[in-house]
């Protein structure tokens, strides 16, 4: 194993954002796949070499129907649970009042947890990032049918950097599809090789973003022109496919979906691996700092499996 590295990277801010009057892009600094290439890497080399290219990855076959039936029950019992819908990791639609997003599954449901650290996951994280990896945030969002409501364009690292201040693109996320996604009810769209180039927004973060954000993004979200250009480059595919598929994805991947007004459900369970050593710092462009529930701060613990070099 991998001796564990301990250092943050320095405070230097690499990315801003929303801070110019005009949007800007940003070459990447940092290396997409951290790990050497090696005969005991958890991927093939198609496979990592497609996530270097696209900046996503589809894997399928990875959990038994057991397994997809446990995490489906605790997901029904998660958001019919009145106690939990009234806790503040709890986040609803703004007209419905439906359950759109539960945040920090791994502290809130004991199969959830379980799941966080299924060597199958982890070793795939820690193989892509290089180190030993932990639960930055988790989430699982809710579409319901007819009501569901879309997510804009934007890079998770955007948000991650300027109001959580995590400092490098050294990040992954891991969307579980509990749902078939189809194309139908408001898929995941990824713009392939979105991820080699950072879009600095243009205006400032508000007080208490994260009570809107939530349930609306209207700050750091890319400009239009950006969008346009970056669509025209690499194109958009839909992260469609069975119950149980994983999407993986690069932090810096531009996403978004559209709302849903079919009358199937579309939920997506999520875990944000971050690198040990890039664990989050003073936010870059936000006077204050999101709770514990949407960024890992004071909870932060690696979890246990093999580091590949």
């Amino acid at each position: 194993m991998a001796e564990l590295q301990t250092l943050q990277y320095d405070t230097e801010d690499m990315y801003p954002s929303r801070l110019y009057a005009k949007p800007v892009s940003i070459p990447r600094q940092d290396p997409v796949v951290y790990s050497k290439a090696t005969d005991h890497a958890p991927l093939t080399a198609a496979q990592i070499a497609e996530y270097e290219k696209k900046g996503f990855l589809f894997l399928d076959d990875i959990f038994t129907q057991y397994e997809l039936d446990e995490m489906i029950s605790e997901m029904h019992r998660m958001r019919e649970d009145s106690s939990i819908k009234q806790r503040e990791e709890s986040i609803t639609e703004q007209e419905s009042g439906a359950v759109r997003s539960i945040f920090s599954l791994h502290t809130l449901s004991d199969v959830f947890a379980k799941l966080a650290q299924d060597p199958r996951l982890v070793a795939i994280a820690e193989y892509l990032l290089g180190e030993r990896v932990y639960i930055h945030q988790s989430r699982l969002n809710y579409k319901p049918g007819f009501s569901g409501k879309e997510f804009y364009w934007h890079s998770d690292f955007e948000t991650w950097h300027t109001e959580d201040g995590m400092p490098r693109m050294r990040a992954l996320s891991m969307s579980i599809a509990l749902t078939k996604n189809e194309s139908q009810n408001g898929p995941l769209m990824l713009i392939p090789g979105s991820h080699k180039r950072y879009v600095s927004c243009v205006g400032a973060t508000p007080k208490n973003h994260y009570l809107f954000s939530l349930k609306k993004q209207e700050f750091g979200v890319p400009d239009e022109q950006s969008l346009t250009q970056m669509v025209r480059e690499g194109g958009i595919e839909t992260a469609t496919g069975p119950l149980g598929r994983i999407t993986l994805f690069d932090c810096n991947t531009m996403h978004g979906s559209n709302g849903n007004i079919t009358p199937y459900p579309r939920s997506n369970l999520f875990f944000v691996f971050n690198g040990l050593s890039n664990r989050v710092v003073e936010p870059f462009s936000s006077t204050e700092t999101r709770p514990e529930y949407i960024s890992a701060r004071d909870s932060i613990k690696p979890l246990e499996t093999v580091i590949f070099n």
